[in-house]
């Protein structure tokens, strides 16, 4: 069964071709949502949460585009949604300059490890970071997303960069130290 027949089906509400199309993207948008999620928990109850909209919205999907593309676009909404309902995206002032360009030299450093580290990242910075640098968002549409200013986009952008620099280069022994 090929993937339009089977949005078909899904369109009419059979079970069994939602399970397909489960089995057929869950692997693809759990990644999306562990780049977005807290937890690898989290990420798994945004999992559950963004399919059960996927299937709820479905019938909106108009065989336009790629329907991945739109189930991925369904599932990060459904994740920042319920971030922002927990107030993450609150406008903090960090006097960061809003422009501030930090370059990450990490060619050798493991895929594993910048993951690692950019899940640490706060919320906030996390979100902004994969949307800018990740998935190709503008700061404008960012700020749409999240409910933000593009200053502040830009600004949890510059610091985002900022921590993981300052993990990358504790990590390869690079920090000079600051006096006290």
């Amino acid at each position: 069964m090929g993937l339009e027949q089977l949005i078909k089906d899904c369109q009419e509400n059979s079970i069994k071709a939602q399970e397909q199309l489960y089995r057929l993207l869950a692997p693809k948008l759990f990644a999306v949502c562990l780049k977005y999620s807290r937890s690898r928990v989290d990420a798994e109850d945004n999992l559950q949460d963004g399919f059960l909209l996927i299937f709820k919205k479905i019938n909106q999907y108009r065989f336009e585009g790629s329907f991945e593309g739109w189930a991925k676009r369904v599932m990060v909404n459904n994740v920042l949604q319920k971030y922002r309902t927990e107030g993450i995206f609150e406008i903090i002032s960090e006097n960061m300059p809003e422009e501030a360009e930090v370059e990450i030299e990490a060619d050798d450093i493991p895929m594993e490890y910048l993951m690692a580290i950019i899940q640490q990242l706060p919320d906030r910075y996390r979100m902004v970071f994969n949307l800018y640098v990740i998935d190709g968002y503008s700061h404008k549409e960012i700020a749409a997303m999240l409910n933000i200013t593009d200053g502040t986009s830009k600004s949890n952008l510059a610091r985002a960069r900022m921590i993981l620099k300052e993990k990358i280069e504790t990590r390869q022994g690079n920090t000079i130290p600051t006096a006290k």
